[in-house]
């Protein structure tokens, strides 16, 4: 008989698993980081062309990851039923919608200076975004090919690869950067386009080092992923495009909430704004760690479901759970303690609205250590919830917690109440709030059934 796993051993394969995935999260973030920064130092124009191409790269990214998202469950499940064909199937067909998916998008990016200026957005921007994303779309098919192996890996329990493939990935952007949007080492001057030609470029290279050590590897060459590819596999094709689209439209949902606090916030002040974006980058960071816990809580949650492991599944979603939640009073503790050293990291010292960016950012942070226990919640009632292959029911809550409360709420308590920025991240507070308790309750209802289907 089996000896039934600790909650230790549940805690230390969460951690194993989920700390290279917390690594690659944070540098993926550091990726985007350094081609703000370093276009940043070209001109004010391109910058804020970048910022705003990027945030609409982005948001398609995100619609379109869902099915590079799906795989990590279903491969997941097919290894606790020992299935390893059905893994290479699921695999090669979340490959085949992502490359789908970033072909269909392309046109989108190539003409979207229109779509821009019909926004409301300045023409020379607009232009200079269009410019961007014409060469950055070029990088979408590799980055949702990307996400799909790094899928793959992860439930594989491999993800130390994707940590350093990521950190690789960010080296190297930063030459590439280095010499395409300043001209550097007898390369062309391209601003914009440097940037993004340094990403995509990032993006090739780095899903060629990823598809090789697939290929090659002992231990993953078995799975034959790249084996007679072409060959379509339409019952596997539709299981990942089902459970795949509502994750893509619930990161929709979640990022459109917090876009939508930054449109609101932007009408209340600059100074409001700044301290807005600064908290964001601060939260965003502390995100990024929960992700990574959640996706390690998808997998684990997705072995035993495979493998019909009830305690399993039970005390893995328990600890997974805990470890959040007190990475979460960590946070707060954090938040609630420096708020102002933190701020000023992303401030000029002479800068003469400094004093008056701490002081809101400082409330701001307040309101995030009371969002950041719903926040650690709902993304980890999301992971669990993918681990059963539940993805509709979750995506409907989304819905309903960001877009008929969140911002609703946001607005009425900002502008209706005249609470301002600090009313209007209560919004936020409330939408993530209910959302962690819907997510949560659907969860530890639904699981048991589950396990017995």
């Amino acid at each position: 008989m089996t000896e039934k796993p600790s909650l230790r051993a549940h805690a230390g394969a969460i951690l194993s698993l989920g700390l290279p995935l917390i690594g690659s999260n944070l540098a993926q973030m550091a990726l985007h980081v350094t081609d703000t920064l370093m276009i940043g130092w070209y001109g004010v124009a391109e910058l804020a062309a970048v910022v705003l191409a990027a945030s609409t790269f982005f948001i398609l990214f995100i619609l379109g990851s869902g099915f590079a998202q799906a795989v990590m469950p279903m491969v997941a499940s097919a290894l606790g039923r020992a299935e390893e064909a059905q893994v290479r199937r699921d695999t090669r067909m979340g490959l085949w919608l992502s490359i789908g998916y970033g072909a269909a998008i392309y046109p989108a990016m190539y003409w979207s200076g229109a779509l821009l200026l019909a926004l409301g957005q300045d023409e020379t921007v607009s232009a200079l975004a269009q410019d961007y994303l014409r060469v950055a779309g070029l990088g979408m098919i590799p980055a949702l090919v990307i996400m799909t192996l790094k899928s793959f890996l992860s439930a594989l329990e491999r993800a130390g690869v994707v940590l350093w493939a990521t950190l690789a990935g960010v080296l190297l952007n930063i030459v590439l950067n280095w010499a395409f949007i300043f001209g550097n080492w007898g390369a062309p001057e391209l601003g914009v386009e440097g940037a993004a030609l340094a990403s995509v470029g990032t993006q090739i290279l780095t899903v060629l080092v990823m598809a090789v050590y697939v290929q090659k590897h002992p231990l993953l060459a078995r799975f034959h992923l790249f084996q007679r590819f072409w060959r379509p596999d339409w019952p596997a094709l539709v299981q990942v495009y089902r459970l795949g689209w509502p994750i893509g439209l619930t990161g929709l949902f979640e990022s459109g909430l917090f876009e939508a606090a930054a449109i609101m916030m932007g009408w209340i002040g600059t100074v409001e704004l700044a301290a807005h974006g600064i908290a964001l980058e601060l939260t965003a960071v502390t995100f990024m760690c929960h992700l990574g816990l959640s996706n390690a809580a998808t997998i684990r949650a997705g072995r035993a479901v495979g493998a019909r492991d009830a305690a399993g599944l039970r005390d893995g979603a328990i600890v997974a759970v805990a470890m959040s939640f007190g990475f979460g009073i960590l946070v707060v503790a954090t938040f609630l303690i420096f708020p102002a050293p933190m701020i000023r990291v992303f401030l000029d010292p002479a800068n003469p609205q400094l004093d008056a960016i701490v002081a809101f950012g400082t409330a701001l942070l307040a309101m995030a250590a009371l969002f950041q226990m719903a926040d650690s919640a709902q993304v980890m009632a999301l992971g669990l919830l993918r681990g059963l292959h539940d993805t509709r029911g979750p995506m409907i809550i989304a819905s309903v917690s960001y877009w008929l409360i969140g911002i609703p709420a946001s607005y009425l308590l900002a502008f209706r109440l005249n609470l301002g920025g600090v009313g209007l991240w209560l919004g936020l507070v409330i939408g993530l709030t209910v959302a962690a308790i819907l997510l949560m309750w659907r969860f530890w209802t639904t699981w048991p059934r589950a396990i017995a289907t």
